[in-house]
């Protein structure tokens, strides 16, 4: 396929995995949204809260480094599959009655099969597009994510204010098993690396580990990532309640409002991998076009979660806290792309996944640390703000390691003349 042509297939895939992962961060988001009838129900703690919401990542980085080592061996499609169906059944045991013992378990699990779900995206995807033509389909497919939230949102707080939380979930159980049927029959296995100039045997392509692992551009990767993905923890599981315990807002209104950081997030990665890409195509460095354009990001959300505590209307403290875990969601497209740039195609699956268990191990800190700040706070509001200083401390520090470190076309070059020395000691 030629590089300024795309097909009609590969725009398809797109729109099947947007939707993919619009039931992954519904089903994320869940948790959250329910927070105070759940922690109401069950009699939890702030901190055991928090261990619930970190408990979905319990599994999720290392269920998202093995499967990425898997779909370099087998169809995209099929672990696509599979992963929906484990979101799906897992949220029916929550319809009954349920400890929390039980519902820990059932967030673990979930997190396992969550775990690998946007790597693998992105993995069958860049099987369809060049990589020129890869940040904006990224972009879509990450804001699945957001289009989701926006969209089940309203119509979960609705089922929670109206019913109850348990039927909530079931109602992502069924949503989830239709997706699974309609990917099992119209999902497509792209042809490899669009556009590829040459074809070059597995042994010729492959690298070792260590220096795909090792450089610094790859680092970086990891650590935007997380400063990224610390934010997000903590508005999956926390913001909804901080809404309603910190600033006095309704079940009600705090369910719709839950809605804006992904909303905003939306717009910010849909812009920025179209900004991207166009950058790209009119001449300028990957390092430019993605990495520093990615901490930019980082560092300007950061700051704005540092200033969030301090100023004293509500609105403007909602507006800094949305652009604080919003701006840098950019990363997600970004950061793979960057990834996918430099690392051979047999080993990029493997890659993502390494990339984004490494950045949302986040999810195992952040939700049980602000618990833990907001227990031993003084106040809930105090608690909040220093919680949400922690995380703009991460944000700003993974931006200013993008800018400095994130280096494209040097680490391509650099890992490109090893793989002579590789061949030949082979």
């Amino acid at each position: 396929m030629p590089e300024q042509r795309v097909s009609g297939k590969a725009w398809a895939m797109v729109a099947l995995l947007f939707g993919f992962m619009m039931i992954n961060f519904a089903d994320k988001v869940i948790v959250g949204l329910a927070g105070v009838p759940i922690m109401t129900d069950l009699q939890l703690s702030p901190r055991q809260f928090g261990l619930v919401g970190s408990s979905f990542f319990f599994l999720f980085s290392i269920s998202a480094v093995v499967t990425g080592f898997i779909v370099d061996r087998i169809r995209s499609k099929w672990a696509l599959v599979g992963m929906g169906l484990i979101w799906a059944l897992v949220q029916f045991p929550m319809l009954g009655t349920i400890s929390v013992e039980a519902l820990i378990a059932c967030r673990i699990i979930l997190g396992a099969g969550e775990g690998p779900a946007y790597p693998v995206a992105l993995h069958a995807t860049y099987k369809w597009f060049p990589d020129s033509r890869r940040a904006l389909p990224g972009a879509i497919i990450s804001q699945g994510a957001s289009i989701g939230v926006i969209i089940v949102v309203p119509i979960l707080t609705w089922i929670i204010t109206k019913y109850s939380w348990h039927y909530a979930f079931g109602a992502l159980g069924v949503v989830g098993l239709l997706w699974v049927l309609a990917f099992a029959v119209l999902g497509q296995e792209g042809k490899g690396d669009a556009g590829a100039a040459s074809v070059v045997s597995d042994t010729e392509r492959r690298l070792p580990y260590r220096s795909l692992l090792l450089n610094p551009t790859n680092l970086a990767s990891w650590f935007s990532y997380f400063g990224a993905y610390f934010g997000l923890a903590l508005v999956l599981s926390w913001f909804t309640p901080w809404l309603v315990k910190a600033l006095g807002f309704s079940q009600a209104t705090a369910g719709q409002l839950t809605a804006l950081p992904f909303l905003v997030g939306f717009v910010v990665v849909i812009c920025g991998g179209w900004a991207s890409e166009r950058m790209i195509r009119r001449g300028f460095t990957s390092r430019v076009a993605r990495g520093v354009l990615a901490g930019m990001a980082l560092i300007v959300g950061g700051l704005a979660l540092l200033a969030a505590p301090y100023v004293p209307n509500v609105a403007t403290k909602i507006c800094l806290v949305l652009l604080g875990v919003a701006l840098p969601s950019i990363v997600y497209p970004l950061s793979p792309a960057i990834l996918a740039e430099i690392t051979p195609p047999t080993q990029r699956g493997a890659m993502l996944g390494i990339n984004s268990a490494v950045g949302t191990s986040a999810g195992i800190i952040a939700p049980y640390l602000m618990g833990s700040v907001i227990e031993g706070a003084a106040s809930a509001v105090e608690g909040y703000s220093l919680g949400f200083s922690i995380c703009g401390v991460v944000t700003l520090a993974g931006g200013i390691i993008a800018v400095l470190f994130l280096r494209p076309e040097s680490q391509r070059a650099h890992l490109d003349a090893l793989r002579p020395v590789v061949a030949e000691a082979r």
